[in-house]
This record gives C-alpha cells, structure tokens and sequence, in this order.
C-alpha cells in the first residue's frame, strides 16, 4: 500500500501505491487505518491523494502538527509536482489552467471560465517515446480532481483514468498520475521530498525515464500560477 519515505516527530511521508484508498471503503482497511496499525502512532492526515494517484503523502502525528501543514498548504506555501502520461500532445506544450470546478457526470467534475474559486494548474509537457506524453503539474491549489481535470481540459487526459479518459484496450495497468515531489518550510527548517514513480509499466519504459531526467522542477521557469487574474494559456 506504501513505502515509509521519512519519519520525524511532527510527521511522516509515505510514497502511496496507486489503486489504493486514503480513507476506508466498502472492501478495504483504508490507508491511514494501515498506517496506524503498522506503525504504533495516531496519524492526521494532511492532504489526500485520488485513489489512481501514487506518491508522495504527508500525515501528521499531532492535532497541532496537522494545523501548521495545512496552514501551509492554504497558504500556497508547499510546492508540488506531479508527473502524468497521456497519449495525446496537450493544445500547448506549457501553460495555465484555470477555472472553477464543477460537479459533472458519473461522479467527475468539469472546469468552467468562472474564476469565483478556481483550481489553478501550471504544466510542462515533452515527448517521452512514440505515442506518449510526459506532463509536469505544478498545481498551487489542491481541489479535487484538480490535475485530471486540467489535463483532460488541454486535450492530454491522463492514461489509466477511468473518468477523464475513454476505455483503452488492453487496460492500462494502474492511472499514470504520480506525486513526485513536495517541499515545505516548518519551524524554520526546509524539507524536500521525492518519490521516483515505480508503479506501471509505462512509468518504468527508458523513454519515459529519460524524459523524467530531463526535469529539475526548481530550477524551471513557472509563472504566477497562484494568482487567479493570470491568464489562462
């Protein structure tokens, strides 16, 4: 269900498998109820991952811990980078998506051109092998569905996703959507994280791989992806 990344008294980061839930359903334990048992401690958690989504999670081990990060993430002061693969080229090789989301059809959401609350998603794509397409998400706010909705709304949806991409044959073996990195400043000390997607096939294909290599998130160019007056490109 995970892999255990690092462990301090305020919190932990997990790498999360796809396919797996954050919170209990009708047939499984849940993520965090797994977390808990195996490791001995309470855990809150901090933000929430799709089901189809792997990768870098942050669960807190205190109440208070649990409000200071997520004082942080409504402040937009965590970075995040997801890493996706479509087989489609998105209408532009980089830019913005912003809207608001809506709730559509079939338990999925839809973006509008209002801006009253809009989800804001910043984006990098490149070639990665014949057919496929690497995309680099830098999302600054964290509404559900958020990524794949921006994605799909470009043109690019995301491989594997059961709402925003018509059936494939064969099936993808997992939703190519990954958390890839996630940096934040608590108490003074700075923390980055990194979980290398592992997980499918398609994430493990050397052209894939390649194009991953070519990226370094910190050093890139992002625009003021926060900021709802930015023009959508």
């Amino acid at each position: 269900m995970y892999q255990l990344i690092a462990q301090t008294e305020q919190f932990i980061v997990i790498s999360k498998d796809p396919g797996v839930s954050v919170h209990r359903d009708q047939s499984d334990k849940g993520l965090v109820m797994q977390l808990e048992q195996e490791l001995g401690i309470k855990l809150w958690l901090v933000h929430r991952l799709d089901r189809i989504t792997s990768g870098v999670m942050l669960l807190a081990t205190s109440a208070e811990a649990c409000n200071q990060l997520a004082e942080l993430f409504r402040q937009r002061r965590v970075e995040k980078y997801y890493i996706a693969l479509s087989d489609r080229k998105p209408n532009k090789k980089q830019g913005r998506v912003i809207g608001d989301m809506l709730k559509g059809r079939r338990g999925g959401w839809r973006l509008a051109r209002t801006r009253e609350n809009p989800a804001i998603t910043e984006f990098y794509s490149r070639s990665a092998g014949e057919g496929g397409r690497l995309l680099l998400c830098r999302p600054s706010t964290g509404q559900t569905h958020q990524i794949r909705v921006a994605m799909k709304s470009v043109g690019a949806p995301i491989i594997g996703d059961p709402l925003y991409h018509e059936h494939m044959e064969p099936a993808p073996d997992r939703g190519y959507l990954h958390a890839w990195q996630l940096s934040f400043e608590l108490a003074g000390r700075a923390y980055h994280y990194v979980a290398e997607p592992d997980r499918g096939q398609l994430f493990r294909l050397e052209s894939v791989r390649e194009a991953l290599a070519a990226w370094d998130p910190a050093s890139m160019r992002w625009h003021e992806a926060g900021s709802r007056d930015t023009p959508a490109v």
